[in-house]
């Protein structure tokens, strides 16, 4: 077996890549985290040098550093982008030019995954969209004759022999390809770069320098790791929480998804543990009010504790441990050791990357980073024992769009646009029916609003589903809980509709008795018939207000920037209504702007001049003084 190449420079990496590949290159890269973003623009320049090149790079969620084009925006996010990325971050090449439509005809991008809602208007991005489950990934890219898998590791270094390496944030994928080629007696490079603030991660992720057919170590990877900006929880985030939170059993199984709501299952899952006399009396508040559906549900604290088994790895799981909930151990057959957290890939904030790197000996020995198939699926060689240790599970995903049957669209638009991917979302869902007394629970919001128009997120149908009706379990809005497992259809429209914003039931009560899918005699009851934002805010509002601050769990942004943070969006909301801007901009004009003067500096109006400055100046302002 020919020995692994090591180089100092990524120039030498590139060039080992053209020269031992054909001028059709397959290149794979993992989602997130884990690009080696500076030798991914040296392979994306080489084949855009030489046409006779035919690149295709299979990936999936490209991470971006945000370019606002609107004033105010790029007022705010700009300096705030240049602190948090640091300014020589390397940008991917291939995501600036598909913005632009430069990428050559000889290069081609296909992701499984974006980042959500980024690649709405790039032609590129959308016509190259794969739809796959995460798990269907490995195999569809052996499939496709892969050539090179490049991305980031961690290295450790020992005193006696040589260094240690692990895939660290990104196993998932590169794990289940590399057997698939071996299993075939085929060849594909796998080339690691090692990054220095990269967390060395044990389990299934540490493999030695025989893995890689080469290892780059060099100075020239000294950039930041990408961080995701910690985003505010506002009123219907917090209830949503509260609502799914119900589910979770001490002794139990979790695993929760991408975005604010996976901080609002963990900000209300602490309070319940923390604070059970409030937590327990909010929720008896909730069903004093309205009729509790027939499932279980919990509010007891956590003293045998959780263990997470999750495709991704956030800052929720860290709060959990910190916390005391994430302790329960289970024994991992292939590794012989007990785990509390099995992760396929990690993405997060600076706080994430600082506890992954300096994990205590404990902590670090029972956290695993593993392979796709092993988290999402039940089908190794091990597949009892992962049914066993799966015990009380509760698969939390969140959704767009919830039809009256019960099926669930979470990625794509009814124009075929797609907003994100499938993921491994299809996988948990599927696992929630496979294991006993476990639960998959889709949470979304029960409206949203586009060009100044509000719908209902829960309507008749939508097309192109992610989830199929068949597989319907538990629904969230932050209205309530909708138990849809073995139910009939009209029970499943009558609990939805339950649930939905009151504004929109009649008009989905019309819809169903015209399709003849419930009784003609069909009323709202009249607990669910209050389904109005200021009820739930009046609700939060009885308890202190530090119980549901909106970043619970701190943030990036200075003082001055969180207050921007949280009033910006109401400007941007009230654009598609004159009449609402007009009103924001009067209450800046009559607003005493000394009180608002670090924020008014902070975005660069406080000594500007001219009709625009004096607009924004007033708009910011009005915003501010609605917080």
């Amino acid at each position: 077996m020919p020995s692994t190449k090591f180089f100092t420079n990524l120039e030498d990496a590139n060039n080992f890549i053209f020269a031992n590949t054909s001028k059709h290159v397959h290149c794979a890269t993992p989602l997130g985290l884990g690009k080696p973003n500076q030798l991914l623009n040296l392979i994306y320049q080489t084949a855009k040098k030489d046409p006779s090149i035919q690149l295709k790079i299979s990936t999936a969620l490209s991470l971006e550093v945000p370019h606002p084009h609107v004033e105010l925006e790029k007022n705010f996010i700009g300096p705030y982008a240049e602190r948090h990325f640091g300014k020589d971050y390397p940008e991917l090449d291939y995501v600036l030019e598909s913005k632009d439509r430069k990428i050559p005809s000889n290069i081609s991008v296909h992701e499984f995954y974006m980042q959500a809602a980024q690649n709405m208007n790039v032609e590129s991005a959308q016509r190259n969209y794969t739809s796959l489950n995460y798990t269907h990934v490995a195999q569809n890219l052996f499939d496709e004759n892969l050539d090179v898998i490049v991305q980031l590791i961690a290295e450790k270094k020992h005193p006696v022999g040589e260094s240690t390496y692990s895939l660290s944030c990104n196993p998932d994928l590169t794990l289940d390809v590399a057997d698939l080629f071996d299993n075939a007696q085929k060849k594909v490079l796998i080339i690691g770069v090692v990054h220095p603030d990269l967390p060395f991660m044990g389990g299934d992720a540490e493999v030695g320098p025989e893995f890689f057919d080469a290892i780059v170590n060099s100075e020239q990877v000294k950039h930041k790791l990408f961080a995701l900006p910690q985003t505010p929880l506002d009123t219907v985030d917090f209830m949503l929480g509260i609502h799914a939170s119900q589910f979770l059993q001490d002794e139990g199984t979790i695993q929760i998804g991408i975005g604010s709501l996976a901080d609002a299952i963990v900000h209300a899952t602490l309070l319940r543990h923390a604070k059970n006399d409030v937590y327990k009396n909010m929720i008896e508040k909730i069903w004093n009010e309205k009729v509790k559906p027939k499932v279980n549900l919990f509010t007891n604290t956590f003293e045998k504790g959780l263990y997470g088994t999750s495709e991704l790895v956030t800052d929720a799981f860290m709060h959990l441990r910190k916390a005391g909930i994430l302790k329960r151990e289970i024994f991992d057959v292939d590794q012989k050791l007990r785990r509390y957290l099995h992760g396929a890939f990690f993405l997060g904030s600076n706080k994430l990357y600082e506890w992954l790197f300096n994990l205590s000996e404990v902590d670090r020995a029972g956290f695993s980073m593993t392979r796709v198939s092993k988290v999402n699926d039940l089908y190794d060689n091990h597949e009892q024992a992962l049914r066993r240790q799966r015990q009380k599970a509760c698969f939390f995903n969140t959704c767009m769009c919830v039809d009256l049957l019960g099926g669930a669209a979470s990625e794509t638009l009814p124009s075929g646009q797609v907003v994100s991917g499938v993921g491994g979302q299809y996988n948990f869902v599927a696992m929630a029916r496979e294991l006993p007394d476990s639960r998959s629970i889709l949470m979304l919001r029960s409206t949203h609003t586009s060009r100044g128009v509000t719908t209902s997120s829960i309507d008749w149908a939508f097309a192109h589903l992610t989830i199929p009706r068949h597989l319907r379990d538990v629904v969230v809005t932050e209205y309530g809980i909708a138990s849809l497992r073995g139910k009939t259809d009209e029970e499943v429209i009558c609990a939805l509709i339950e649930i939905a914003d009151s504004r929109f039931q009649d008009d989905l009560v019309k819809k169903a008795k015209k399709l003849r899918k419930i009784k003609q005699t069909y009323e709202v009851p009249v607990w669910a018939r209050n389904n109005y934002l200021e009820n739930i805010k009046r609700f939060l509002n009885s308890y202190p207000a530090e119980l549901f601050l909106p970043f619970p769990f701190g943030t990036d942004f200075t003082p001055v920037e969180q207050r921007l943070a949280l009033s910006l969006p109401l400007i941007k909301a009230a654009q598609p209504k004159p009449l609402k801007l007009i009103q924001m901009l009067m209450d800046g004009i009559k607003a005493d702007k000394k009180q608002f003067q670090p924020e008014l500096q902070r975005m660069q109006l406080d000594q500007r001049a001219g009709v625009k400055a004096w607009v924004y100046k007033n708009l910011v302002t009005g915003a501010l003084t609605r917080l």
